[in-house]
């Protein structure tokens, strides 16, 4: 048998898989194959998307099923035995994977990823790949699992509900890095993992885990809004059935295992509230924090209060956005994260939705606008004689019809994409998300008459509004459509359809920001949502530029000509409250009502709010975005956008041309650049639908004047090319030339077209791949059909 023959499957086949099987790996339960662990970025352009290319593992073989331990890349026997060492290295660093294997089917090339290796590359005959107990033990020490106890806790599968519902990729190596991280006995733990990344889904697992081995048999789980307990307990949490109870009334049942709690209902200002001091200080072996940057991490936080006083515990933090402050830091408490998955690592690998920016700048935000000497506003107040702007605007000034401007930007935008899109509005306070919510009722009145809930405000003050949140994020319910909110709606609220999210808000806090995004980053393909929109009235995007926007998070400081450049030690602006006054004290029922902080030298201070009705405002500028695949906001047209992206590839028209005229499908050139990016579709709408993409590629990237397919197809019959053929063969290619001038190239390259109309009544496939004298021949006759079409270019 020659290797050197047989593709890269047959290799597998007959070489690879024999030889891991014959080192004592189980196929069934050991060897997993072809292993696609990313869903391929979802690329935007216009209104069409596209995925990118899934990253795809050979093989992955696993320990248990819970626990990866090595991935091979397999190559066909023309490339050399460690040809595809640096691919599998990628892969195995994205998988957390210790042990990598290349082969071209003589053998294998080991790299050891965990520095104990005498070498940390070696070749190996396909008789010496090792067993599963040797790369265990490897694993083992490599972990400092050394302990039977530390061992049975990792062994301690996933739970399995049966529909085959797994941990993705990044959810697997968040909990095994977790479940090793207690093995060994460490006690605080932070996990870090992007809004709308699986989450709670993560933290079930790693509960699930360490319940069933035995090694925590009482576990607490805290958060801090009701909405999220709630979420949790009838979700994810279910399969915990009897063993898990929600504290609520401030009553407590020591007979259960699972605990979920609001910390608000365990704790309060006067100590006989403080009901989670009825549990012994040691009745806790975990406690799980969501959100854990939202207070636990402050000094005098009451999540603080819990876990100091349950300090024997091991403390797991969860967040999107871990806070470093002066006086809040996530990190000193919990020490480094364990494990981080970024949002720009989400969109990357397409489980999070990418986004389209559109912002809009108002002219009194930009311009400012001052009052006139001795002018009050429409309830009779002296407006104070100065220049306000945009860090004005829905606080200390209103302009009503700036107010007015935005809803009709927004209703501007529905109307145009689809007007039963969930949108969320986030606004500076209670005042102004009721504001907008007149405005955008007063401009849908068909939509509002259609139902009342088309449009609600949903906030921390207002009954009717919060108890629509729950149909405002089911996808099966259509109304309310549109969300007029302030702070409520910012974090833990699954709104897996939201497609539209409206920033105007003055945000100023990167935790803040990222928790807002997180709205609309979820995909949910069943009901279309694969990308979402941001629009922006207030600045808030430019926190995007920021470096550190997927990385840590920084105080922002942005000092004046007559200020230090050195940073005052806490130069955030102070979060506010619902109401619009700076946020102190925490959520006392998970209303996202708070205590205000009023300074004791102002004991009546409150907020001026002066309210115009009467000055006019317009749009100075509008400009769209997109999140491009570097991770970057690009602000460019399709055809610039075609342009660049082609010549990442290609520096000339020659380079081009010369992939495209050896190629042997002209398809596969496409869909490689499909793949970074580029959408065809929407490009022909912008020059032309009746090219095909070889001429809209050379048209934009390389100012080639283009030809229509009917233009190619006409200069191929004026050659008379057809013939040197028999009849039957001809009547084949001058159909195909006909199908490439109705539906282009990329159906003629599919042989299958030979059995569909009209070919199908010229004769079977078989018959006429015969009339050419067999396969070979008609794939070289398609190929220099193909030459001939584009013989005239370059």
């Amino acid at each position: 048998m020659d290797k050197k023959t047989l593709s890269e499957s047959d290799i597998c086949a007959k070489f690879i898989t024999p030889a891991i099987i014959a080192a004592g790996w189980d196929e069934a339960l050991q060897i997993r194959r072809e292993v696609s662990f990313t869903k391929g970025r979802i690329i935007v352009r216009g209104k069409l998307h596209t995925r990118g290319e899934q990253k795809r593992a050979d093989y992955i073989l696993y320990y248990k099923a819970n626990i990866p331990l090595a991935v091979i890349e397999a190559k066909d026997n023309k490339h050399g035995v460690g040809a595809g060492m640096q691919q599998a290295l990628n892969y195995a660093e994205t998988l957390d994977i210790p042990f990598v294997f290349s082969s071209n089917g003589d053998g294998f090339i080991c790299h050891d990823r965990t520095g104990l290796a005498a070498l940390t590359e070696q070749e190996l005959s396909l008789a010496n790949f090792p067993s599963p107990t040797e790369l265990w033990q490897r694993y083992c020490h490599y972990k400092g699992l050394e302990t039977a106890d530390a061992k049975h806790t990792v062994e301690m599968p996933y739970y399995d509900d049966g529909t085959g519902r797994a941990p993705r990729y990044y959810q697997a190596n968040a909990i095994n890095n977790t479940i090793e991280a207690v093995a060994k006995a460490q006690q605080r733990i932070l996990l870090v993992m992007a809004t709308g990344t699986g989450k709670t889904y993560t933290a079930f697992q790693i509960i699930w885990r360490l319940w069933k081995s035995g090694t925590k048999k009482r576990i607490l789980f805290l958060a801090d809004r009701n909405i999220l307990v709630d979420q949790t307990k009838n979700n994810d949490f279910k399969p915990f059935g009897a063993a898990m109870t929600k504290i609520s009334k401030r009553q407590i049942d020591k007979s259960y295992e699972i605990y979920l709690s609001l910390y608000q209902a365990v704790t309060g200002s006067e100590e006989t509230q403080n009901i989670y001091k009825q549990f012994s200080p040691d009745f806790f072996d975990l406690i799980v924090i969501d959100e854990c940057h939202r207070g636990s991490a402050a000094e005098d936080s009451a999540w603080r209060e819990i876990l100091a006083y349950f300090t024997s515990a091991t403390h797991i933090g969860l967040t999107a956005t871990p806070k470093e402050t002066k006086d809040v830091s996530s990190i000193y408490y919990f020490g480094e994260p364990i494990y981080s998955y970024t949002l720009k690592q989400g969109i990357e690998d397409g489980f999070l939705a990418p986004y389209k920016v559109v912002r809009i700048d108002i002219d009194k935000d930009l311009q400012g606008w001052r009052p006139n000497k001795g002018q009050t506003d429409k309830h009779g107040e002296l407006i104070e004689d100065r220049i306000y702007n945009q860090r004005d605007m829905d606080r200390t000034l209103v302009l009503e019809k700036r107010t007015e401007l935005v809803a009709q930007k927004i209703t501007e935008f529905l109307t145009a994409t689809d007007p039963y899109a969930k949108t969320i509005v986030f606004c500076d306070d209670i005042d102004h998300a009721e504001r907008m919510r007149k405005a955008l009722v007063n401009l849908n009145p068909e939509r509002v008459k259609e139902n009342r809930k088309y449009i609600m405000r949903i906030t921390g003050d207002e009954q009717e509004g919060k108890a629509e949140l729950d149909n405002f994020i089911n996808p099966e319910e259509r109304y309310p459509v549109i969300a007029t909110t302030s702070k409520l709606m910012t974090t833990g609220v699954d709104a897996q359809t939201c497609k539209l999210v409206v920033l105007d808000q003055h945000i100023r806090s990167m935790t803040e920001f990222k928790q807002i995004i997180g709205r609309g980053t979820r995909i949910n393909e069943d009901y279309d949502k694969y990308w979402f929109t941001i629009m922006d009235f207030k600045k808030a995007t430019e926190l995007f530029a920021d470096k550190d926007f997927d990385g840590e998070p920084v105080m922002i400081y942005e000092p004046k000509p007559d200020e230090s450049v050195v940073p005052p030690d806490d130069n955030n602006e102070p979060e506010l409250d619902e109401n619009g006054n700076p946020l102190s004290g925490t959520d006392t029922d998970g209303s996202g009502a708070t205590d205000i902080n009023i300074p004791d030298d102002e004991p009546n201070a409150k907020r001026v709010k002066y309210v115009l009705g009467d000055v006019t405002v317009y749009v100075v500028s509008e400009r769209v975005q997109y999140y491009g695949p570097e991770g970057k906001l690009i602000t460019e047209s399709l055809k610039d956008y075609t342009r660049s992206t082609v010549r990442k590839d290609y520096g000339s028209l020659d380079d081009f041309l010369r992939r495209w005229n050896t190629a042997e499908r002209k398809a596969a050139i496409i869909k490689e650049l499909e793949a970074q990016g580029l959408l065809l579709e929407p490009l022909a709408e912008e020059v032309g639908k009746d090219f095909d993409p070889f001429d809209l590629i050379c048209h934009v990237a390389f100012d080639q004047p283009p030809l229509t397919r009917k233009e190619r197809a006409e200069q191929v019959k004026k050659r008379n090319y057809f013939t040197k053929y028999g009849a039957q063969a001809r009547q084949v290619l001058e159909t195909l030339l006909d199908k490439y001038q109705d539906t282009g190239l990329e159906n003629i390259e599919d042989i299958k077209i030979l059995t569909l109309d009209p070919f199908k009544n010229m004769g079977t496939a078989s018959e006429l791949v015969s009339s050419f004298g067999g396969k070979p021949a008609y794939l070289a006759a398609l190929y220099e059909l193909e030459h001939a079409l584009y013989f005239n270019v370059g």
